[in-house]
């Protein structure tokens, strides 16, 4: 903090806020999902400890609204006694949160792979040992090949022979009914993307990774959308979690959270459906 900025006038007032409240750091803090090492900073006025930006502007809507401040006319306060860190703070905090999301996420894609591989080897070995032991048991099952029958005896000499005419029996060759299986309509195959929408009622800042590549930082206005498609999984960050409106494949998710509140979501084929909206 730089030494002629005035020390202990912001703090001081979200503290004597809370403590009129007569709510502890802890309470905000798991109302918020912002940690209490943040809050205990920003009541110091030390804005270094906060991640900068639309992010730390969420952190004070989020503790006035908690306290029963009026966010907005708190934002203003806090931009006016901090132009410039408002702005700039924390940034390098938030470049290395994605680092490590990026990483971690790396790290997941390597295991599953080494899963599948490790899944793979005795399913191979099985299809073959069974093939083969198929192959010889129609091999041994196949009847040997039966001599001709021997022609009739010709009756004795002395009885005439009796002609029998018998009605000629024609062969009818029947189709056999179709099997279940066969009949059954093949079923669709599972979806192996999502597909997402974005858009917002207010401005809202928005940080999105889409299998391990960024795709978009920046505020998105009212009126403005985005679409993206994922085959594994999405990270998204929003600086307003209550101004932003999410669909999964054409259906609506659930809020990501409240108004003013900062929250990171990872979203892919596995989870997705716990966003959705009920049926």
């Amino acid at each position: 903090m730089a030494p002629d900025r005035p020390s202990g006038d912001f703090g001081r007032k979200l503290r004597e806020a809370r403590e009129r409240r007569g709510i502890s750091l802890r309470q905000i803090a798991s109302a918020t999902k912002i940690s209490v090492s943040a809050l205990e900073a920003l009541e110091r006025n030390d804005i270094s400890r906060l991640p900068g930006g639309i992010f730390s502007r969420a952190f004070v809507r989020s503790y006035a609204l908690e306290v029963g401040l009026d966010p907005e006319t708190t934002i203003q306060e806090f931009i006016a006694q901090f132009p410039s860190d408002a702005v700039t703070a924390g940034h390098p905090t938030t470049d290395r949160v994605e680092d490590e999301e990026a990483v971690e996420s790396d790290r997941r894609m390597a295991t599953t792979a080494l899963q599948l591989i490790l899944l793979s080897v005795p399913v191979a070995v099985a299809v073959v040992y069974f093939g083969t032991a198929g192959r010889r048991a129609i091999q041994v099952e196949e009847p040997p090949a039966t001599a001709a029958p021997a022609a009739p005896t010709p009756p004795p000499a002395t009885e005439p022979p009796v002609t029998v005419s018998e009605p000629a029996v024609t062969a009818t060759t029947s189709t056999p009914a179709p099997t279940q299986s066969s009949a059954r309509a093949t079923a669709p195959a599972v979806d192996d993307h999502l597909t997402v929408g974005l858009s917002v009622t207010r401005p809202c800042w928005l940080s999105v990774t889409v299998d391990g590549q960024k795709k978009m930082e920046r505020t998105l206005q009212p009126g403005d959308s985005q679409t993206l498609d994922v085959t594994r999984e999405l990270v998204l960050t929003a600086g307003d979690a209550g101004a932003l409106v999410m669909t999964v494949n054409g259906t609506a998710t659930q809020p990501l959270g409240k108004s003013g509140e900062v929250v990171t979501r990872r979203l892919n084929l596995t989870n997705y459906k716990n966003f959705l909206q009920p049926r």
